[in-house]
């Protein structure tokens, strides 16, 4: 038996004594890392996939391999690196033991098995077999030749970079390897590797020749290292870095002794493990199992820590920090993730949670702009979607007991609400359009062949105008809590008061959100379903006028009053589950790509529409709620390679999953709030940072059994659809006893509804 000790201080992991007794430091039991299928939803129904991540929790070093989903014939070799999000892999490791030698080597796979730590594969036609095991800023590959008859041959690419090799080693890495690659203008990302077997000879390789040079810079920069016949197996460990390559290499030697996949493997099992274990569960399938602790596993896949010793690369300016003993995370897309992700971080990692928000008060510090980011990621705010929902994060930590510097967050939500333009994909100043919501209270839409006249309006996405006006509306309504939260009564009535927005779209005639021009006239002869051109993006956002009628985060009690009332918003929202496509498949999806997983016009696949199952808790029949969860979950979140029904966004959809699951909602973030749903286990114990648990007990839970007959908390009756923050942050038990037939008088009365805006 030997022991390691690892230091990885870093994305929240601490120092951790490791004993390795087998293969990933396989255990009996099973436990909650054992049940993540990273290859759940790899094949996609429509859009982009997801991907079988390699990753420890919010770490920099994370791979994925590098081919399009689970049918991809072939591999474009090795990788190194993903640097964000489904987009980019920065460098490439390529082996083979044939002649042609390329800067990518594609090659053939089979035999494959990944889980959240390790990945192991055989290539080349069974020929090769790899073994790769991943730290927060490190990793190491095995490759084994099972034919050592023939010289074997790796080859490392940068795209836009340098590569350098040198014999001028140690004992244990007689062979030592740097590069570099730029990812954007003002950012590179460093490599730093070690192979534990001396080469028989090494140089660059260009037009399929290897030379005798040991250092190349450019496009498709290329090193050759070849090992001779007789070799059976290679290992390479190897370190990344955003500051330098001896910052790299100062990784790597941190995290990792020796050259063991075991070794690793086994310090990322039980880091996953920790992580995951703060859910436990009994009763439910399987396959329950697996979609619940899968779907935790994406969700804290992100945002990426890049603390390095303390420092940080920043591409918000381009320089490097001091982090002060606050980690600095990034690769966040906010629009998809304030929904349910960071709640779900709030409620069980506070610390991190307050490190993330401070980390994005700094990026708004380090543009210049003091403008709060919307889509952060490695390269810096992009800015995608709409609308400003970091102001969502804020209050939503504020109101549940978070340490955030609220006159900083204030400022910097505002100033990113009323200087930035509410141009969708745009980071530049307000101009015509914001000019025109100050003045109007909307976003105007453009008629049938009105040409665009705002420059900041993005060719593609469009205007997006009731999506825009909600969702404005909403995040004004987030900075009138923090306003409130810090005594500013003024700003608090004044954000308040436009939090109302969205009157200004409804249409009392049809009750849909409806676009209007510059006028103030609804365009005429509109069609909720397709009307606004490709994604519906000319009224709407990727979602038709069926999801963006409930898109009233903070007050669905006024949108029950504009509707005629709670009966009529139950009529409604049962409408939007049994409406039809109105075209086939085909035609509908060609239309809107991103509205798939459908039940009727309601769509599971996208962010927008994640809190609709829960909108009957606020209009008397929270035994709708309970039933649309269940089909929700049994329908579109499944144990295969189709089992994601939309983009998962690093989180977006499946922090739906996780608190869904385990039975309740935030629906409001800025609301310390959730509503309650039906769960799919009998037992669930969460562990809270104060040291206490938050116990759930499903009596009689099934398949069959998922309507709420009675409920106590804390031994008292309760007869709420909801609970709050508060009544669980220091530990609390829930006991729901469940039957067959619904319960349609518990937590029916109007009183019982959760919190909407007053």
């Amino acid at each position: 038996m030997k022991k390691l000790f690892l230091v990885l201080a870093l994305c929240g992991l601490c120092l951790m004594e490791v004993t390795c007794t087998g293969s990933g430091g396989a255990t009996a039991t099973k436990e909650p890392v054992d049940y993540v299928n990273p290859y759940i939803g790899n094949i996609s129904h429509l859009l982009v996939p997801t991907f079988a991540t390699v990753q420890l929790p919010n770490c920099l070093m994370r791979i994925y391999p590098t081919r399009g989903d689970y049918t991809t014939e072939m591999l474009d070799g090795l990788p190194v690196v993903v640097t964000n999000h489904r987009e980019r892999s920065a460098f490439r490791l390529s082996v083979t033991q044939g002649t042609e030698l390329r800067s990518i080597i594609p090659v053939t796979w089979d035999q494959e098995r990944i889980t959240p730590y390790d990945y192991h594969v055989e290539v080349a036609d069974n020929t090769i077999g790899v073994s790769l095991a991943v730290a927060p800023q490190s990793a190491v590959y095995e490759l084994e030749f099972f034919d050592p008859s023939k010289p074997a041959t790796l080859v490392f690419y940068s795209e836009r970079g340098m590569v350098e090799a040198s014999s001028e080693g140690t004992g244990e890495a007689p062979l030592l390897l740097t590069g570099s690659q730029r990812l954007s203008w003002n950012m590179n990302i460093y490599f730093a590797g070690e192979f534990d077997t001396a080469p028989e000879s090494f140089g660059v390789l260009r037009n399929g020749q290897v030379l005798s040079d040991h250092r190349t810079e450019g496009r498709a920069a290329s090193m050759a290292v070849r090992f001779p016949a007789g070799t059976k197996k290679v290992s390479m460990r190897y370190g990344i870095s955003l500051i330098s390559t001896e910052q790299a290499a100062a990784n790597l030697h941190r995290e990792q002794q020796g050259f063991s996949v075991k070794t690793v493997a086994a310090v990322g099992r039980k880091a996953w493990n920790d992580k995951l274990s703060a859910i436990r569960v009994k009763g439910g399938t399987e396959d329950q199992k697996t979609v619940l602790y899968t779907s935790f596993y994406r969700t804290m896949e992100r945002p990426v820590c890049l603390s390095e010793d303390g420092r940080y690369f920043s591409a918000f300016d381009g320089k490097v920090h001091n982090d002060d003993g606050h980690p600095f995370y990034t690769d966040d897309w906010i629009w998809d993730t304030y929904r349910a992700a960071h709640p779900l971080r709030a409620l069980l990692r506070p610390s991190e949670e307050e490190d993330i928000i401070e980390s994005y008060l700094r990026m708004a510090e380090q543009m210049g702009t003091k403008w709060m980011p919307t889509f952060p990621e490695m390269t810096g705010d992009t800015r995608r979607m709409n609308s400003n929902h970091g102001v969502a994060m804020v209050a939503d930590a504020l109101y549940k007991g978070l340490q955030v510097d609220a006159a900083r967050a204030f400022d910097y939500c505002r100033r990113g609400i009323e200087e930035k333009t509410l141009a969708p994909w745009n980071g530049a100043p307000a101009g015509w359009i914001d000019n025109f919501y100050r003045r109007r209270g909307y976003i105007p839409a453009l008629r049938e062949g009105e040409e665009e006249t705002d420059p900041n309006v993005h060719g593609f996405e469009r205007r997006q105008p009731i999506a825009v006006t909600l969702g404005t509306a909403y995040d004004e309504w987030c900075l009138s809590r923090i306003a409130s939260f810090r005594g500013d009564e003024e700003n608090a009535a004044k954000y308040l008061r436009l939090s109302y927005n969205y009157r200004n779209v409804w249409n009392p005639d049809t009750h849909f959100f409806h676009p209007k021009d510059s006028t103030g006239e609804f365009l005429p002869d509109f069609d909720y379903r397709f009307g606004g051109g490709l994604g519906a993006r000319g009224a709407y956002d990727e979602n038709n006028g069926w999801t963006y009628r409930w898109d009233v985060q903070h007050n669905f009690r006024d949108l029950a009053n504009l509707m005629g009332g709670r009966e009529a918003l139950v009529r409604n929202l049962d409408r939007t589950f049994a409406e039809p496509m109105g075209r086939g498949k085909r035609e509908f999806y060609e239309q809107l790509p991103d509205q798939t997983g459908n039940i009727g016009q309601f769509t599971m696949a996208n962010e927008p529409s994640l809190h609709i199952p829960y909108i009957y808790n606020y209009a008397g029949a929270p035994w709708k709620t309970q039933k649309r969860i269940r089909q929700c979950l049994d329908t579109w979140f499944r144990n295969d390679v189709m089992g994601v029904p939309g983009d998962e966004d690093g989180g977006g959809l499946t922090s739906f999953a996780v608190f869904s699951s385990i039975g309740f909602y935030p629906v409001t973030p800025g609301f310390p709030a959730y509503n309650i749903g039906s769960p799919v286990f009998s037992d669930i114990r969460i562990s809270l940072p104060s040291g206490g648990t938050f116990h759930i007990v499903a009596k009689g839970c099934s398949a069959e059994n998922k309507y709420i007959q009675r409920a106590t908390l804390n031994g008292q009756p309760w007869d709420k659809p909801w609970f709050s923050h508060d009544d669980i942050r220091d530990g609390a038990t829930l006991v729901l006893e469940m039957g067959p037939r619904p319960n349609k008088t518990w937590g029916a009365a109007p009183e019982a509804a959760p919190p909407s805006a007053e």
